[in-house]
């Protein structure tokens, strides 16, 4: 299989597609790293509006993959490698057209290499009329073992904590899922110049940080069940933002070792943020997962819009850096399928 353009590919039925469309996630952290009572991580992740993964499956006379644009060119390999997966896993090796119509930002905090995963095996199962939930899809594709927000972010979408998995390797387990509020909204805060740790980088990193001491893990534990997630489902917003904006500066000094010594993987991200602490107190400020980006959640559109124009203002939005302001996303992907006779999910 191998990248084509559009002249030289064709589907045999151009109408007759399954497409599915996975939303953007941001990392807002892991709860106990170290595992300080024998179970590591345990996630706290927000699904978000405005960055999304889109992929499209129809039938070909041979099995090929496609992309359009140059980002997502890039992904046309991995595609091609969880296709064969995906035929492998399930019996089914008909040829098929994936093309890749747009992705997440690779490497950036969005979970782009999980969603895509998981957007091309639900297109997949569904195209075949396979009922397999997205965890299994996501077991055949190596996906969700250390967090699993981005899994069940696909499915359900909101603010998600997870208790990592267990000692035996399974998935991590869901633990809470609380929709956010529809008027508060999420600055982001993106570096292109730079890309945050993945793959083999990643998990040396993680190997030679020095163990989080049981008091900080039990410190978060605590910031995310007495703050967060009260202040998200009562929409409180300060007890809210005081726990993300802790829970960051906790986990920044932790895995500071693994970014160059710094909280923030982009200096030029770390200087907008601290721009924010000092000038808009109320605020959850952090970076997702090993960044670059950053994000400060406000209450509402017109104070992130407000501050979105004070740092340009202020002149602390280095030429690599694009602000966008997004809200929180209460559902996870869609599905529409084209094919005759077939209804839109």
């Amino acid at each position: 299989m191998s990248p084509s353009s559009a002249e030289e590919t064709m589907l045999a039925d151009e109408s007759a597609t399954v497409t599915v469309r996975a939303p953007g996630r941001l990392h807002l952290g892991f709860l106990d790293p170290s595992g300080s009572l024998g179970r590591r991580f345990g996630s706290l992740g927000l699904v978000i509006n405005g960055f999304e993964t889109e992929v499209e499956l129809g039938a070909s006379s041979s099995t090929q993959v496609s992309a359009n644009g140059p980002a997502a060119l890039a992904d046309v390999e991995r595609a091609e490698a969880e296709l064969r997966l995906l035929q492998r896993h399930s019996g089914h090796h008909e040829p098929l057209h994936l093309r890749l119509v747009q992705v997440l930002p690779a490497h950036a905090g969005f979970g782009s290499g999980t969603q895509l995963a998981l957007a091309i095996a639900r297109a997949f199962a569904h195209w075949h009329g396979l009922d397999l939930s997205t965890a299994r899809l996501a077991q055949w594709l190596g996906r969700g073992q250390r967090s699993g927000i981005g899994v069940a972010g696909f499915d359900l979408g909101g603010l998600l904590v997870d208790g990592g998995p267990d000692a035996h390797g399974e998935p991590p387990v869901m633990l809470s899922r609380i929709a956010l509020p529809a008027e508060w909204r999420v600055l982001v805060v993106q570096d292109g110049a730079q890309r945050g740790l993945s793959g083999a980088a990643e998990q040396q990193a993680i190997r030679t940080l020095p163990p989080m001491p049981q008091a900080q893990a039990a410190e978060i534990c605590h910031q995310v069940l007495m703050r967060v997630l009260p202040g998200a489902a009562g929409a409180e917003f300060a007890p809210f933002a005081a726990g993300v904006t802790h829970i960051q500066r906790l986990l920044g000094a932790h895995f500071a070792p693994g970014q160059g010594g710094h909280a923030f993987t982009s200096a030029a991200v770390g200087r907008v943020m601290d721009w924010i602490g000092m000038h808009e107190p109320l605020s959850a400020l952090g970076q997702s997962s090993w960044g670059p980006t950053g994000f400060a959640i406000l209450p509402s559109m017109s104070r992130a819009e407000a501050l979105a124009g004070a740092l340009y203002v202020a002149g602390v939005v280095a030429p690599s850096l694009s602000l966008r302001i997004v809200s929180g996303r209460n559902t996870g992907a869609t599905l529409v399928d084209r094919r005759p006779g077939a209804s839109v999910r």
